[in-house]
């Protein structure tokens, strides 16, 4: 040990990090990995697992700075060959880790998990051509939606909405696929870099438009239809959280709005509870909202005030 290193009486803190460690894994019942490897995904992983993908979607706008046209196919391949290794090797993880936690594994179970993650990583690949097409349709709502876009190659580079989006519409197919803990993962590596917090269990339609972003929240029941447009600092959250007979929270069940077809959302509105936002209606800034709206309406601050000044 070097004489700087000995300032820090590293034996003793690792030896008691080591202590805190083995309590809270005896407390909560963990096991160790197999072999004493790794038992959960990585984040730094997934970061680059997603970069990647990135580049492979979009290569001459989000792929290496040397990239050319003629060589355009053999990157992306090269690319998405180890992007989808190495998510497997994620996936096969998260799948281990589950499987562990609700039963025991023996030989078979495990050789009909590594099939069935294969199969979940080999969808997520053929899905990938689709994925393209419905973010195309994003970032020409977001050139189309926004004076100051000069070019669609703009809004993918340097709009934090789009990255948000190309982030979602990864995780989103990774969420449906049994995939819960990767499609965190790379929600929260966007949120990170975004500031917009969208769940990956959010249903978002074609032609979603995030404008500026920053503190955007979509919970994860939210359903949102198409051509729908939101700006910073909205909230499609919770009204409340129903707990079942012992006081636990309720998981799963909807509590987050639906925002039908060409709706805009302006910022700072909060929108909560399981109700549903009409089509082709505008919320204004600043609204807070619990309630339904009908088709085409225009709520402001304004018309939600009754006379004396009070909230309707």
């Amino acid at each position: 040990m070097s004489e700087r290193s000995s300032h820090w009486q590293l034996h003793t803190i690792v030896s008691q990090l080591r202590t805190a460690r083995d309590q809270w894994r005896s407390q909560n019942g963990r096991v160790s990995g197999e072999q004493g490897g790794r038992e959960l995904p990585s984040r730094a992983a997934m970061a680059e697992i997603l970069e990647a993908l990135c580049g492979a979607l979009f290569p001459m706008r989000l792929g290496p700075v040397d990239l050319r046209e003629e060589s355009e196919d053999f990157y992306v391949g090269h690319t998405l060959d180890v992007a989808l290794n190495a998510l497997l090797a994620q996936a096969r993880l998260e799948l281990r880790y589950a499987a562990r936690h609700g039963a025991a594994i023996d030989h078979q179970h495990d050789t009909e998990l590594e099939a069935r993650t294969i199969s979940i990583i080999q969808d997520f690949a053929l899905a990938l051509p689709g994925l393209r097409s419905l973010l195309d349709t994003d970032v020409l709502a977001a050139y189309h939606g926004d004076p100051a876009a000069r070019s669609v190659d703009e809004v993918l580079l340097c709009y934090p909405g789009i990255l948000a989006v190309i982030h979602h519409r990864l995780a989103h197919h990774l969420y449906r696929a049994g995939l819960p803990l990767l499609a965190r993962i790379s929600a929260e590596i966007a949120h990170s870099a975004t500031g917009i917090d969208i769940h990956p269990g959010a249903q978002i339609g074609r032609s979603f438009f995030i404008d500026h972003g920053t503190g955007v929240v979509i919970g994860e029941t939210a359903i949102i239809g198409e051509r729908v447009r939101i700006y910073q600092a909205v909230t499609l959250g919770a009204k409340r959280f129903p707990a079942d007979e012992d006081g636990q929270l309720q998981k799963g069940h909807p509590r987050h709005p639906i925002v039908e077809d060409d709706v805009v959302i302006y910022a700072g509105a909060t929108i909560l509870g399981r109700i549903t936002i009409g089509k082709g209606s505008t919320i204004g800034g600043n609204v807070w909202l619990t309630r339904s709206v009908p088709a085409g309406c225009n709520l402001t601050q304004a018309n939600l005030q009754h006379d004396d000044g009070t909230q309707k």
